[in-house]
């Protein structure tokens, strides 16, 4: 499985001391719907901009515009002062997925990254950047996250699956043993393995 790549914000960034989670399709592939991944701490975009644009302002070229989805996003702020800068946030209900982040430079262009909610474990974080920066990528972002809510729920009921079929005497139940009155009476049990010989269970 592909590993969360991270970012190290630069020196004059102070606002995180951790490392950015963030994933960018190669450079010089084709354009594809995404150009990666961002897997933020918070919801607070004013904490979570400065890092971002940081690490993307010497790849990209400076970021002066952000665009969100305000369905995930409580409070949306009209600037967010970065290294040296201001970016504009603008926000967009019908036009913009909710899933994703628009970043747009005066001098290269504009970008769109997955942004992964917070609360998302590692697997399916690392999962899902390494899905999103694939430039063969066919997913919108909402379409990314609604494959692996449905893997996650395939998950759950193989498991719980597995589980019925072990508690109903499937491979994984253990064979009934006979019991002893000195077992009954709680007394120990004479192991049933022989000498010399090792239980697989």
């Amino acid at each position: 499985m592909t590993t969360t790549k991270l970012y190290t914000p630069a020196a004059e960034d102070r606002t995180s001391s951790l490392p950015l989670r963030l994933m960018l399709a190669p450079a010089g592939t084709a354009p594809a719907l995404l150009d990666g991944a961002w897997w933020p701490r918070s919801r607070d975009l004013t904490a979570e901009l400065p890092a971002l644009t940081a690490v993307l302002d010497p790849l990209w070229g400076r970021i002066t515009h952000v665009t969100v989805n305000p369905t995930f996003w409580p409070v949306i702020p009209r600037k967010v002062p970065v290294d040296g800068h201001v970016v504009s946030v603008g926000w967009f209900k019908a036009e913009q997925d909710p899933h994703k982040l628009l970043l747009l430079s005066y001098t290269t262009g504009r970008w769109d990254l997955l942004v992964i909610p917070p609360e998302t474990s590692p697997a399916t974080a690392a999962r899902l950047m390494a899905e999103a920066a694939d430039p063969l990528g066919t997913l919108t972002a909402s379409g990314l996250l609604d494959a692996a809510e449905q893997r996650r729920i395939a998950e759950e009921i193989e498991l719980s699956l597995v589980s019925v079929w072990d508690s109903e005497g499937g491979h994984g139940a253990r064979l009934p043993t006979s019991r002893s009155p000195a077992r009954a009476v709680g007394r120990p049990a004479v192991s049933s393995v022989a000498p010399n010989t090792v239980s697989s269970r």
